[in-house]
Order: C-alpha cells, then structure tokens, then sequence
C-alpha cells in the first residue's frame, strides 16, 4: 500500500521524516511492546503503535521499520521529530485508535506481519 493511502485512510499527518507519497509499505504490525518489534524480519513495515517516545524511534531503527504511525492523538516529542529526521524515519499522527487504524488498513488491503 502507499503511504499516501496510509496517510489518507488514518487521516494522517506527516511530522517527521521524507514522506514520499509513492513508497510502498508491505505489511503493518500494531504493538506498544517493542520487545515484540525487535522479533520482527520483515522488510517495509508499517509500525502502529500508542508511544510516544524516543524508544519508538532507537526500536524502529533497528528493526527497519520505515514508517510509524502514532494512534490515539498521541503526539511526537520534539526529540522523537529530531532523532525521526536524523534517522530517516517517517512519523505520522492519526486520531484514530490502534484498532480502527488498523481494521482500516487490513481493511483496504495492507496485510499484517502476522
């Protein structure tokens, strides 16, 4: 799926990162555990989580996840935009909660890592 429909489906804005609208993201994965991220070995995922901390930033790295999408109103600190803009990571906010964004997503075709 395209981040430009991730972004228009979730309602979304972009706060970090190069969101170029035609890149494709295979599958999604929803967790605030990021022991649970670290197992991860899949390639151009969508991470949606409710965190907000620098830790979502350091775990996305290293896990090579290209894009998170903050749920619930959650909002990024100014740290987790920086590291976000440093690493080339994509930060995106949604009002939505983790499961709507979710069964929105699935909805519309992007599959889950799981």
């Amino acid at each position: 799926m395209k981040l430009s429909e991730i972004i228009d489906l979730t309602n979304a804005k972009v706060v970090a990162g190069d969101a170029e609208k035609d890149r494709e993201l295979l599958r999604a994965f929803s967790s605030d555990l990021m022991s649970d991220v670290l197992t991860l070995d899949t390639e151009h995922i969508l991470l949606i989580t409710g965190l907000t901390n620098l830790q979502i930033v350091r775990t996305a790295e290293m896990a090579d996840i290209e894009v998170v999408l903050l749920a619930r109103n959650k909002t990024a600190t100014p740290e987790m935009i920086e590291l976000a803009n440093e690493t080339g990571l994509v930060l995106l906010e949604t009002p939505f909660s983790i499961y709507r964004a979710s069964g929105l997503l699935f909805q519309n075709g992007l599959d889950p890592v799981y």
